[in-house]
């Protein structure tokens, strides 16, 4: 089992109107690392699921426009957050607001699945180690990774924190795989596609049917 660091405070960091998946009533929840050798075992996805209300929260009206994002307060958060927000900018920053949310729903479902590591930093940095074999090229391509276009990543940070926060709804039908309309992969074949959504076409693992 992997170690590792989690405060996780399920309470938007972003001002959104009506509705958190973290608001429980007026209670906060926080998780934080515990010493004790019972808690050193935890993983994150099990984190996630213990603190999931049983029920789905209603998703808060999201209008996926740039000029909503542009109006919310600067995101913040820990590391999981940075990893996100990372990938955003560097897989997703000239894709639309709802297209970089289904980029990062995509990774978040990558961490509650079993097949993938069982945090965002985990899921984003899965590689050989070797040049061009990672799932996320620009972690292993051999360039300097530079955010130079401030705004474009205060904008997909916000994206990242309200993704991690659960408030927009589903867009991509349980997906974990993606890639541009630019290329069309030998694997997209063998997948069940779910979704397009801007210049991203979206697939889960799966038979492939007739009508893909």
């Amino acid at each position: 089992m992997k170690r590792f660091l989690l405060t996780a405070v399920l309470s938007a960091a972003i001002a959104v109107p009506n509705i958190s998946s973290a608001d429980r009533g007026n209670e906060r929840v926080t998780v934080e690392k515990s010493n004790t050798a019972a808690s050193s075992g935890k993983r994150f996805r099990d984190y996630l699921n213990a603190l999931m209300p049983q029920s789905e929260p209603e998703p808060v009206e999201v209008s996926f426009s740039r000029s909503w994002i542009d109006e919310l307060p600067k995101a913040q958060g820990g590391e999981q957050w940075a990893c996100l927000a990372e990938a955003l900018y560097f897989e997703a920053r000239g894709e639309t607001v709802k297209g970089q949310f289904a980029v990062a729903e995509v990774i978040l479902n990558r961490v509650q699945s079993e097949r993938f590591p069982d945090t965002p930093c985990g899921v984003i940095k899965q590689g050989t180690g070797r040049k061009y074999q990672c799932q996320f090229t620009y972690t292993c391509d051999g360039r300097k990774d530079v955010i130079a276009e401030k705004a474009a990543y205060e904008r997909v940070a916000k994206v990242a924190r309200l993704a991690l926060d659960g408030v927009a709804e589903k867009l991509t039908g349980g997906a974990t795989y993606y890639h541009t309309t630019a290329v069309r992969p030998s694997w997209s074949r063998r997948f069940t596609q779910t979704a397009k959504i801007g210049v991203h076409v979206f697939y889960s693992p799966g038979q492939r049917t007739a009508s893909n």
